[in-house]
C-alpha cells in the first residue's frame, strides 16, 4: 500500500514538474515570436501557457505587456478599453503572486499608463501617480530596468505637458501633482538609452522631449541614430518610420 501511495505521489510530482516546464517552454516560444514581430501568435501562446500553469509570472507579465501593445494599436474605443483592462488584470495577477517582481510592477505601470492616456482628464490625473509608483517599484527591484526608466520619462513628459483642464483636475483631486519637468523626462529617457540602446520606442520619445525643450541638435542626433537601428518588435517598424519622418521634417 505504501509503495502504491509513494508511486502515485511521485507520478504527481513528475507531472507537475512536466507541466511547469511545458509552460516555461511556451513562454520561451512566445518571446521568440515577439522578436519575429508576431504579437498575436505570441499573446495566444502566453495565454496557452497560463492554461497549463496559471501562476506562471513570465506568462502573466508577457500577456499583460502584449495586451497593452495590442490595445494601443486598436482604434475602436470600446475594444481598446477591453484590451487595456485585460492587460491590467494580468498585471494584477502577477503582482498578487510576486509583489516584488520587477516585471510585474513594470507591466502594471504600462497598463495603467495606457488606460490613463485613453481616458478623460480626471481619470488621467488619478492614474498618473500610480504609473509613477509602479515604475519606481520596478526600478527598486531591478535598478537596471531600462524600460521602467522609459515609463518614468514618459510620465514626466506627460505631466509636464498637462493642459489646463488636467491641471485643474490634479489640483482638485490631489492639491496638485508631483513636480515633473522636461529635463527629468530627458534624464530618464537617456538612462533607458544607456541601459538598452536597441529599444526603439525610447528614441522617438526622447527626440520629442529634446524638440519640446528646444534642443534641436540633440533631437536630430537621436533621430539619426534611431533610423540606423534594426527593428526587433512589431511596433518598431512604425516607430522607425515616425523617426525618419520627424528627421526629414527637421533637416
Amino acid at each position: 500500500m505504501f509503495i502504491k501511495v509513494f508511486a502515485s505521489a511521485a507520478l504527481f510530482l513528475v507531472s507537475a514538474v512536466s507541466f511547469a516546464q511545458t509552460a516555461d517552454e511556451m513562454v520561451d516560444q512566445a518571446r521568440q515570436l515577439e522578436k519575429q514581430m508576431k504579437d498575436a501568435a505570441a499573446l495566444s501562446l502566453y495565454k496557452d501557457a497560463l492554461k497549463v500553469q496559471a501562476d506562471n509570472i513570465a506568462a502573466l507579465t508577457g500577456a499583460s505587456e502584449l495586451c497593452s501593445r495590442e490595445g494601443f494599436r486598436t482604434t475602436d474605443k470600446e475594444e481598446k478599453s477591453r484590451i487595456y483592462t485585460e492587460a491590467k488584470s494580468y498585471a494584477e495577477q502577477a503582482l498578487k503572486l510576486a509583489p516584488e517582481n520587477a516585471d510585474a510592477n513594470y507591466v502594471m505601470a504600462v497598463a495603467i499608463g495606457r488606460i490613463a492616456l485613453a481616458s478623460g482628464a480626471k481619470e488621467k490625473v488619478a492614474a498618473s501617480k500610480e504609473v509613477k509608483r509602479y515604475a519606481e517599484l520596478a526600478i527598486k527591484f531591478n535598478p537596471k530596468y531600462a524600460k521602467a526608466y522609459h515609463v518614468l520619462g514618459k510620465w514626466n513628459y506627460e505631466v509636464a505637458n498637462m493642459n489646463t483642464l488636467e491641471k485643474a483636475a490634479a489640483k482638485m483631486l490631489f492639491g496638485g501633482m508631483p513636480e515633473a519637468t522636461l529635463q527629468d523626462a530627458i534624464a530618464n529617457y537617456e538612462k533607458c538609452r544607456k541601459m538598452d540602446p536597441s529599444f526603439l520606442p525610447n528614441y522617438l520619445e526622447l527626440a520629442k522631449a529634446y524638440k519640446e525643450n528646444d534642443e534641436l541638435e540633440k533631437c536630430i542626433e537621436v533621430l539619426r541614430k534611431a533610423v540606423t537601428l534594426r527593428p526587433i518588435y512589431q511596433d518598431d517598424l512604425n516607430i522607425k518610420s515616425s523617426c525618419k519622418k520627424m528627421l526629414e521634417d527637421l533637416e
